[in-house]
């Protein structure tokens, strides 16, 4: 399998980099280069390349614009490139096939590339399509239904994800929160009110100002005064609710009957 990529970038340098790392490989071929977010749509149009690296932040025309101007069902496997900073992670959560930090670690590069392979060799159309729908509703149209699905979580040493339906809840840690999931906590810079509002409010319920629950773990709800509840979760966790959560709680109840 021989792979056609299109480089895309501003940034001189940067394309070079991606150039230096990808021609060794003896299954990658770059058909071309694009130096902004116009040129990039009239070249993959023009060359239907399998793969695309795109910069994320360009000028005048974004990676995800060019994405929005190509159209979804156009679109080839694309790798997004971007200096790290927060804003760009949140926006790769739940959806980016890959990305790419600048500078470019070589083992990095490599794993990205083994990703590509894989994905051009099984992965149907319509999944990439699903992928890419949903960069774009998480960049660019928050206000759209849906909810994350995969949370970035950055260590000292490596980037991970972590699915949302394996977190079980969500607590504050000031301008970080807590993912737990039974095992171990996993901290993403977000606030709660953020986070509030992007998760899948039919499966999230903030309890507390402090917490946001996973409805599908709670094992057990205890009523204690006030409108308040103890909540257990499936790792054994005990939670209290706070009074001014409590409409959460009570329309919980009313859905499960």
């Amino acid at each position: 399998m021989s792979i056609r990529a299109l480089i895309v970038d501003d940034e001189p340098l940067a394309r070079t980099g991606v150039r230096q790392l990808a021609e060794p490989l003896e299954d990658v071929t770059i058909v071309g280069e694009a130096a902004d977010g116009s040129e990039a749509v009239q070249e993959i149009k023009r060359q239907e390349p399998d793969l695309v690296f795109l910069d994320v932040q360009m000028p005048e025309m974004s990676g995800l614009e060019v994405v929005r101007e190509v159209g979804v069902e156009a679109m080839p496997l694309t790798i997004f490139v971007t200096a790290y900073d927060q804003y760009a992670l949140e926006a790769f959560e739940a959806h980016a096939l890959d990305y790419l930090l600048k500078p470019i670690e070589e083992a990095r590069f490599e794993e990205a590339l083994e990703r590509a392979r894989q994905q051009l060799r099984r992965v149907e159309a319509d999944t990439l399509n699903r992928q890419l729908r949903g960069v774009l509703r998480e960049y660019a149209d928050e206000d759209q239904e849906g909810g994350i699905e995969r949370f970035t979580v950055r260590s000292r040493d490596r980037i991970y994800f972590v699915d949302a339906e394996d977190v079980q809840w969500i607590e504050s840690e000031g301008d970080y929160v807590a993912l737990h999931d039974g095992e171990e906590a996993h901290l993403v810079r977000k606030t709660m009110k953020k986070l509030e509002e992007q998760l899948d409010s039919a499966q999230f319920l903030r309890v507390h100002r402090s917490y946001i629950v996973n409805v599908e773990y709670i094992d057990e709800l205890r009523p204690l005064d006030h409108g308040t509840y103890q909540l257990r979760m499936a790792s054994g966790t005990p939670l209290k609710t706070s009074r001014g959560y409590s409409d959460n709680i009570d329309a919980l109840l009313d859905a499960t009957g």
